[in-house]
């Protein structure tokens, strides 16, 4: 789904039009908190440490929104990638895809502060109790909680 072919006209970059953009995030949202739900009791302290240094690099790159998405991303599919299920971190990693140009280009132009330490802290917070449900539920509002921002900035830049 990220590029249109055209008869005759080549291939382009496909777009999200609203609608879209909405129904991508709520297939993260379901698809992230599901694959964080049965990642809880699979991480350890070495796993833990891995997802705080994610979150350090988050940090470093604040300035820089190219590549504050790309260690986000990093961050989001590493967490997902501890439920140990392969072909559900596929779908998740192919669904980033679709909203990381967006993304990249509302934190280029927005005031938005890159950190998102305190976010994403929660989520870890949450892992640490050992409550798998409410785990995915922090996740999910925090995937959730992103698509009237970028939805308000998109229909701006219209």
């Amino acid at each position: 789904g990220l590029v249109t072919l055209r008869p005759n006209r080549g291939a382009i970059v496909s777009g999200l039009d609203i609608d879209e953009l909405h129904e991508v995030f709520e297939m993260r949202s379901a698809l992230e908190g599901l694959a964080v739900r049965v990642a809880v009791n699979r991480i350890g302290e070495r796993q833990m440490a891995a997802l705080e240094r994610l979150l350090d690099e988050m940090d470093d790159y604040r300035d820089e929104s190219a590549a504050w998405v790309r260690r986000h991303r990093a961050f989001h599919e590493y967490l997902c990638g501890l439920s140990g299920r392969p072909r559900l971190l596929k779908q998740i990693s192919a669904l980033y895809s679709l909203v990381e140009a967006p993304m990249r280009l509302w934190l280029h132009h927005s005031e938005k502060p890159l950190s998102a330490r305190q976010e994403h802290a929660v989520i870890l917070d949450a892992i640490r109790t050992g409550d798998a449900a409410g785990a995915e539920a922090v996740v999910r509002e925090h995937i959730e909680s992103t698509v009237p921002l970028l939805i308000q900035f998109l229909q701006l830049e219209k």
